[in-house]
């Protein structure tokens, strides 16, 4: 099998031996979770529960405000002891429902098993998927009921499950493709089914030879395609997906949809298939706790809201070295400093590194040596999209096309002068936005 690619891009230390032949195991269940009502790109869901109210594990605690948006159910069956604003692994505090465990773990009744899903009208399969709080699970958490409805002018050919896992150290969709092959490629064919298609790929890096096996014996003789990638980040991302495997480039400003492709991640495909077939909606996920300065790394499933101190403990705890915490993995995660914050839908791992890995060094002006260009997968000018940020020339900025980045953090990576080049392009971007709304009002 001949590996693909895209231009560009990028060799950093996969770092994943320190986890890849982990098989996942099974958090024990928290004495609490604190479930935030915002786990998802859009409108954050309203909460259903009042303090005092008894829920099951299952039971719907936050509901959709607007199409896109998405459902928050509770991991587990308790007591709601408070709704308020707690720590988020995106930063600030945002409103969760924390809920004290009873120990019973129990449904919430109503779930039944779908004997045949070939049964169900696209229209059933549809209200499962919506009704479950599915997102995507790769880290971008977009809704996935939005995702399968695209508008009417845009016609779907292809839909691509990104199992290419490009970011260092993790390795939890590579423990779910092993371990999960068959749900998830029954997961890929229900996609494919309500997007109307005859016609699906899974992407997997070729690093991960026992996800390639897995995945193509789960395929046999299905429409569906395993299709080895090159390693390189950022493989992973939509747009240099879609190129490697069917070489075609969605247009600046532009979304999959636009060339005919619809793009999920392998965990995302694996709870559509736990949402389909048994009526389950997403309340915990695979979660990669790994890193130098953990003591035992490993694969969890964890519930969703479960304290990240208890997911640290259930890994031996941090060695003495421990230098930096980050929620996903070094290239496009978040530092943070609370233990408190809870696991949510998008969290994919989480990298505890020591401090003699972490490189502290003043940022200087850029030389003009153009590394950034020469990896940059998205075809842009990362050096001049830097100085019109940093100097606020926002329209500068805006006309070398700082709103196609994608933020993967290549062009930081290779810079010989530390420039802290994707904070200023997240700054210059979050500018603009602000600016297109003040003239839409």
């Amino acid at each position: 099998m001949s590996a693909r690619g895209f231009r560009g891009g990028i060799h950093p230390p996969d770092c994943k031996d320190l986890t890849r032949d982990k098989a996942i195991e099974i958090l024990a269940l928290p004495e609490k979770v604190v479930i935030p009502l915002r786990q998802h790109i859009g409108a954050p869901a309203e909460a259903l529960v009042e303090v005092g109210a008894l829920v099951k594990k299952g039971q719907v605690i936050g509901q959709a405000k607007g199409f896109v948006s998405a459902p928050v159910h509770s991991s587990l069956s308790g007591k709601v002891k408070k709704i308020a604003n707690y720590p988020h692994p995106s930063g600030p505090e945002m409103l969760a429902v924390e809920i004290e465990s009873d120990g019973e773990d129990a449904w919430v009744e109503g779930l039944t098993e779908e004997r045949d899903i070939e049964k169900l009208t696209v229209q059933k399969i549809k209200d499962k998927i919506t009704a479950a709080g599915i997102v995507g699970l790769g880290g971008a958490a977009f809704p996935t009921h939005v995702k399968l409805a695209p508008p009417e002018d845009r016609k779907i050919e292809t839909v691509i499950l990104n199992g290419a896992e490009c970011e260092p150290y993790l390795t939890a969709d590579h423990r779910l493709m092993v371990e999960e092959a068959d749900a998830i490629i029954e997961g890929l064919q229900v996609l494919m089914r309500v997007l109307g298609v005859t016609k699906g790929y899974v992407g997997i890096e070729d690093n991960k030879p026992e996800s390639l096996t897995s995945m193509m014996r789960a395929a046999a003789g299905t429409p569906i395609e395993v299709v080895s990638l090159h390693v390189k980040y950022p493989q992973g991302a939509e747009k240099q997906l879609i190129k490697a495997i069917n070489n075609k480039e969605v247009p600046p400003g532009g979304l999959p949809m636009d060339v005919g492709v619809v793009v999920q991640n392998v965990g995302t495909a694996y709870a559509v298939y736990e949402a389909v077939k048994y009526g389950r909606p997403l309340i915990e996920r695979i979660t990669t706790v790994t890193g130098h300065g953990i003591k035992e790394p490993k694969n969890l499933k964890v519930r969703i809201g479960t304290a990240t101190q208890e997911v640290i403990d259930a890994c031996g705890g941090f060695n003495d070295e421990m230098g930096r915490l980050i929620y996903g993995g070094p290239m496009m995660g978040i530092g943070h400093y609370n233990l408190d914050v809870p696991i949510v839908k998008g969290t994919s791992g989480i990298l505890v590194m020591r401090a003699d890995e972490i490189r502290e060094r003043e940022s200087q002006p850029c030389i003009r040596c153009g590394r950034c260009s020469s990896v940059c997968p998205m075809y842009l000018e990362p050096s001049a999209m830097g100085i019109f940020s940093e100097r606020d020339r926002f329209d500068d900025a805006e006309k070398y096309n700082v709103m196609d980045c994608i933020e993967c953090g290549c062009c930081s990576f290779v810079c010989p002068s530390d420039r802290p080049l994707v904070h200023l392009f997240r700054y210059a971007k979050s500018e603009i936005v602000k600016k297109r709304k003040k003239e839409v009002n």
